[in-house]
């Protein structure tokens, strides 16, 4: 186990904490994703996802994993397995979304759709998710196997939905939430459930994982809304704006919509469901959803959720990694101050 008591301040971030924590732990994972990604016949799979993969990030959800059976005592194997299978859906999802999304940039550089074309791209993350279900298969546990699959089919679910939803102005928070609990929040709480199954803690504790990631995973992705609207390019590694351009019903849009006046209506009827964008156009949404307050609510909807998410750990005794995670669920929703 990486443990971490002489790491202290050294690393101030949560995620920044958890992974020094978890040091020796994420070097296996590190290990086995780059064995698992290797391909003797096709050199371009291992191209295109060392792509994706070496252009950084957090490695947020496989530490969730890892995070979670270490604060359940697990000392065996295959918490390093799932952690790898957690990291190759994410994967195999972001390249699926950069298709659907004709996204051009991911991480701060260009997208692997991009870079070669769409075909690669699908196939590729095919090829992860192929590999992701060796990998759950190999820790023998049935249970996390339902987990995972679950998982992975609610993630394609809340995709699907989104297509649906996005352009009509009549989505409710209700159906944002169902698209964010499929396509984000799913494969959090997954995450953090099977480090809780695969320890065999009691199923008190698991459920608490569970919700645990459930509300880390909806506070997350309302933030991310948030920062596309108000960050920077830099700061989301993407460029700002996408959901405003891609007509996406975002939290902060939604929140806005409910108290809009009929010229605001007809605004967002033009940009969104018409698509019909000008020059200015996002500038003058921003402006809307300040002077409405539409940010400052989709974010205090976010700070319940990642008061939810450090309320569901209450069930573990205390231990550095519980704080982390809590921790983590402020910092989520600080992204944004």
């Amino acid at each position: 186990m990486g443990l971490g008591m002489s790491l202290g301040a050294a690393a101030q971030k949560p995620h920044d904490r958890l992974n020094a924590w978890l040091a020796a732990d994420m070097d296996a994972v590190n290990l086995m994703i780059r064995t698992r990604m290797a391909s003797e016949h096709a050199p371009r799979i291992p191209e295109v996802t060392a792509h994706l993969i070496d252009a950084g990030g957090k490695r947020l959800r496989p530490m969730l994993t890892l995070a979670a059976a270490r604060l359940c005592g697990y000392d065996g194997p295959f918490h390093i397995h799932l952690a790898a299978t957690v990291e190759f859906i994410h994967t195999a999802t972001l390249l699926h979304d950069d298709v659907v999304d004709q996204s051009e940039r991911r991480r701060g550089r260009s997208t692997a759709n991009l870079l070669w074309d769409n075909k690669s791209s699908v196939l590729v993350g095919d090829y992860l998710f192929s590999r992701s279900f060796q990998l759950m298969v190999e820790t023998g546990n049935l249970r996390v196997l339902d987990i995972l699959a679950n998982a992975s089919a609610t993630i394609a679910e809340g995709e699907v939905l989104q297509l649906t939803a996005a352009q009509d102005i009549a989505t409710t928070e209700a159906t944002y939430l169902q698209v964010v609990r499929g396509k984000t929040a799913a494969l959090f709480s997954a995450a953090t459930e099977v480090g809780g199954v695969i320890a065999g803690v009691a199923e008190e504790q698991v459920r608490a994982l569970y919700t645990y990631g459930d509300a880390l995973g909806i506070a997350f992705q309302i933030v991310d809304d948030l920062l596309d609207y108000e960050g920077s390019d830099t700061s989301i590694g993407k460029n700002t704006g996408d959901d405003f351009r891609e007509r996406k019903l975002t939290l902060p849009v939604i929140k806005a919509l409910a108290v809009a006046t009929p010229e605001e209506r007809a605004f967002w009827v033009r940009v969104i469901e018409k698509g019909q964008q000008a020059e200015g156009d996002l500038e003058a949404a921003k402006a809307i959803m300040a002077r409405q307050g539409a940010m400052r609510d989709a974010r205090d909807v976010a700070l319940d959720w990642a008061a939810k998410a450090r309320a569901a750990l209450a069930v573990f005794p205390s231990h550095p990694l519980r704080t982390m995670l809590e921790d983590l669920a402020d910092y989520v929703v600080a992204r944004i101050n």
